[in-house]
């Protein structure tokens, strides 16, 4: 038994899409108690990806303002997943919030930021990603601008910077005893995040020529995927010249007839040696070859094929098939594991729990008033009499 990092620090999360769920699962993993708030809609899981250790409670918060007002007055984080102004035109804007709790975080996570002139805009990952500049520059060279998933803005400008600024702020307010506003944009984060590729746009080698055709972007020959001849693949980045040399000396090749590796003109015709160099082995082959070196060439693996990786199972990096581990790595206070209490609960689940025994707030039959009413629904039992 050991602390955790975030032990008693409670988070009220309003159900929402990906990204503010996902801020509050990673707070959860590393020991925040997090409450969903939930809307009052019998059986749904809200979002089953990231739901592991929080608790449910299913309130109608135009109903039930003053009941979460009343959960606010003793919360740490407020987890608002709304575009601006929703919460303010039900009376749960960051003023009310934060006159019932001084010392509250109000963390509000959107596309476009609480301000300007895209803010009460729809918008998802690709669009945010688009206007932060980064996605001109992501792709192949003739080809149109590719988007990794939804990883960059939904994920890591978005859920990931939005708890950097939620942790900033518990740990400003140890000294201050005041909350704050968290206002985290996937736009703003996003090109936060994309720093690199601002600063080095125009720079030799990496961002100099248009896109597809600089050192990390896919116009290098020593920075890419290849095909294999079993229709696998190999990543190879070997950038460094001693890593270079070790992966033409794995692939076979005579170093003293290839071109200098930082002469672009010969990127194109190295590129196509190497694409018939690596089509003519398969990929378990390569791995014998490259697997321990410093080649910087490791196998393309598929998201079935993680679990079964020395490395992952060495470190335990998954839970289950489906569930990547809590990183970093604490040394002191780790996050916690998947086990089957912090599994994600149907809303309602706690309702009675939480109002009634978490926070102190009703008995069992004011909370029977509520439901009836359809101020909050509840599938856990009212206590033995």
């Amino acid at each position: 038994v050991y602390s955790m990092a975030l032990k008693g620090i409670t988070v009220l999360e309003l159900a929402g899409l990906a990204p503010v769920p996902f801020c509050g699962m990673i707070l959860a993993d590393f020991g925040a108690e997090v409450i969903r708030i939930d809307r009052v809609i019998p059986g749904v899981l809200s979002n089953d990806a990231f739901d592991r250790g929080k608790k449910s409670i299913a309130i109608d918060i135009k109903k039930g303002k003053d009941l979460l007002l009343k959960m606010i007055e003793s919360a740490d984080v407020l987890l608002d997943p709304f575009r601006p102004g929703l919460l303010e035109s039900i009376g749960l804007g960051p003023d009310v919030c934060l006159s019932r709790n001084p010392r509250l975080v109000y963390a509000r996570l959107s596309g476009f930021g609480q301000t300007g002139p895209l803010s009460k805009v729809a918008g998802h990952d690709i669009n945010y990603l688009s206007l932060s500049g980064l996605l001109s520059r992501l792709g192949r060279k003739g080809e149109k601008p590719m988007f990794p998933h939804n990883l960059v803005s939904d994920f890591a400008g978005g859920t990931l910077l939005c708890a950097f600024g939620i942790l900033s702020c518990l740990l400003e307010r140890a000294t201050s005893g005041r909350g704050q506003v968290v206002d985290a944009s996937m736009v703003d984060g996003t090109m936060y995040f994309g720093h690199f590729i601002f600063n080095k746009l125009g720079a030799p080698l990496l961002g100099d020529k248009p896109r597809g055709e600089n050192l990390l972007d896919g116009g290098s020959p020593f920075y890419g995927t290849y095909e294999t001849k079993d229709g696998k693949f190999m990543a190879v980045g070997a950038i460094e010249p001693q890593f270079y040399a070790k992966m033409i000396q794995g692939l076979g090749l005579d170093a003293e007839t290839l071109p200098a590796q930082m002469d672009r003109d010969q990127w194109p015709a190295l590129t196509k040696l190497f694409e018939t160099t690596f089509k003519s082995k398969t990929r378990a082959e390569w791995r014998a070859i490259f697997d321990g070196t410093d080649a910087c060439v490791t196998p393309v693996l598929e998201l079935d094929e993680v679990a079964r990786e020395p490395n992952t199972k060495q470190r335990n990096l998954m839970m289950t098939q489906t569930d990547p581990a809590p990183a970093p790595l604490l040394s002191r206070t780790p996050a916690l594991r998947l086990t089957p209490d912090r599994v994600g609960e149907v809303a309602g689940t706690s309702t009675r729990f939480i109002l009634r025994d978490r926070f102190k707030l009703l008995t069992d039959s004011e909370i029977d008033v509520l439901a009836s009413r359809g101020v909050v629904l509840c599938t856990d039992a009212p206590q033995s009499k």
